[in-house]
């Protein structure tokens, strides 16, 4: 157990429990987790109060709870040295969500890129035909509003609490979640001000150093993730991934030696990269500099490659989905430490807003 976790930066992290985990997230995120979780105060939750903004069904969301704490486990966080909680165990957070929107403006949410573009897919309209005064229209509309609920709309209220409650200071986040970490700061410089006081230190995108790391799909174009329905997830049985992988998009193959990628097969070369050795990487790139590559033995070694990632990880899911003791275990000792420091601080914003017991 860290017993100098208070005096290193607060590293938070966490995951919309919306499903398994897939290799993107792997390579993007729970890698460099466990690399950094010896030198920073790690925090990682399961963000199940977000998942709730597409009206999950309620069993589906507990299994999805366990099945992403079982993976986090298994990639080998370890419960010993990071937090790990689920975000429902710690209702401070639901208090301080409501406390944080009464400084919150409509209009700036409403102008996030994020909910603009989930507004569009809930309720089938297009970024190329339809402007924002159009989704605002159908928003309001009595027999459209409920596909857009209040709770996407202050989904980034939400995440700003999750960082300030924990006074995090650095916070890995994708591209699509800069802006909302941006408001998050704006939130913290606002509450300061507006109070006159230093509680909210603003927090940072933690980067881990180095170039991030892209994993694309197995769709031709973009990178891997859930909503594509491109992904090959860590729990993937042998015989699924291969399929999988041999489906995966290419092109008619090189015309000409030396002659550049497309996007599907630099994707391909980019997987290939990640999960094989440099000699494998080196054969099948000569092979396509010079015409005589294959795609069905470049797919069978990369779906082989990833099968000798994954399934460690798959069986250790599996033993740990089976251990309902220890699982329990993990998720009270993470809500107990989670808890402690969101206590402290929610207790210090209802005494600055006011809101004392007499």
């Amino acid at each position: 157990m860290n017993t100098d976790s208070n005096r290193k930066e607060i590293v938070l992290s966490g995951i919309r429990s919306t499903g398994n985990l897939h290799l993107g997230n792997y390579y993007g995120a729970l890698r460099k987790f466990v690399k950094i979780q010896d030198d920073f105060d790690c925090r990682f939750f399961i963000a199940d109060l977000h998942a709730l903004t597409t009206n999950p069904d309620p069993q589906e969301l507990h299994a999805n709870v366990k099945k992403i704490l079982a993976e986090y486990l298994a990639a080998g966080i370890d419960p010993e040295k990071a937090t790990i909680f689920i975000q429902s165990d710690v209702p401070e957070i639901a208090e301080m969500y409501l406390l944080l929107n009464m400084h919150v403006g409509i209009g700036e949410l409403m102008r996030t890129t994020s909910f603009k573009d989930k507004a569009r897919k809930a309720l089938g309209l297009t970024a190329a035909s339809d402007d924002d005064d159009e989704i605002e229209k159908q928003i309001c509309g009595v027999e459209t509003n409920r596909r857009v609920n209040a709770g996407l709309l202050t989904y980034p209220t939400l995440m700003a609490v999750d960082i300030l409650i924990q006074k995090a200071t650095k916070v890995p986040v994708g591209k699509d979640q800069l802006q909302h970490l941006e408001l998050t700061r704006r939130f913290a410089r606002r509450f300061n001000s507006f109070y006159n006081v230093d509680d909210f230190p603003e927090p940072y995108d933690f980067d881990f150093g180095g170039a991030p790391v892209k994993v694309p799909g197995l769709d031709g174009s973009g990178k891997m993730g859930k909503s594509e329905g491109n992904c090959i997830y860590l729990v993937d049985e042998p015989k699924a991934l291969r399929k999988k992988v041999m489906r995966a998009v290419t092109d008619e193959g090189p015309q000409a030696p030396n002659s550049p990628m497309n996007e599907p097969v630099a994707n391909l070369f980019s997987l290939l990269e990640l999960t094989s050795t440099p000699e494998i990487v080196k054969q099948f790139r000569d092979a396509y500099a010079d015409c005589s590559i294959r795609y069905g033995d470049l797919k069978k070694q990369l779906a082989e490659d990833i099968l000798a990632v994954t399934t460690p990880i798959r069986e250790r899911v599996n033993d740990i989905l089976a251990d309902e003791d220890y699982l329990r275990r993990v998720v009270a000792q993470g809500a107990e430490k989670a808890r402690d420091a969101a206590s402290k601080t929610l207790a210090d914003v209802r005494r600055i807003m006011g809101i004392r017991k007499f």
